[in-house]
């Protein structure tokens, strides 16, 4: 009991041709196949969109912002530190052409 057996499918067959036609089941499989197809995009779509959405929180969540200028300085344990700390910078010098410094050796 409750196991489909083939004479089942025999009469669920005759019901449907009986309910449709012969003509509009053909018509009616591709419609649900097409529709079957684009339901199987739309939910890739979606699952592309929550992995790329959570990639990007990822690279968000990383981002630490730099103090105000002035601010005082939080103490951080060495592996913690949300930005490392920089040399101080030499003033700006001007480009220098690299064939003229040639020539000037």
């Amino acid at each position: 009991m409750g196991a489909l057996k083939p004479w089942h499918i025999a009469v669920l067959v005759v019901v449907l041709i009986l309910l449709f036609g012969a003509k509009r089941l053909p018509d009616a499989a591709r419609s649900l196949g097409r529709s079957l197809r684009i339901i199987k995009a739309e939910t890739k779509s979606l699952h592309d969109d929550d992995r790329d959405l959570a990639e990007k929180a990822d690279a968000q969540a990383a981002y630490q912002p730099l103090p105000p200028q002035g601010a005082p300085q939080q103490q951080y344990p060495p592996q913690q530190q949300p930005y490392a700390q920089q040399p101080q910078q030499q003033p700006y010098a001007p480009p220098v052409d690299p064939v003229q410094r040639v020539r000037e050796n």
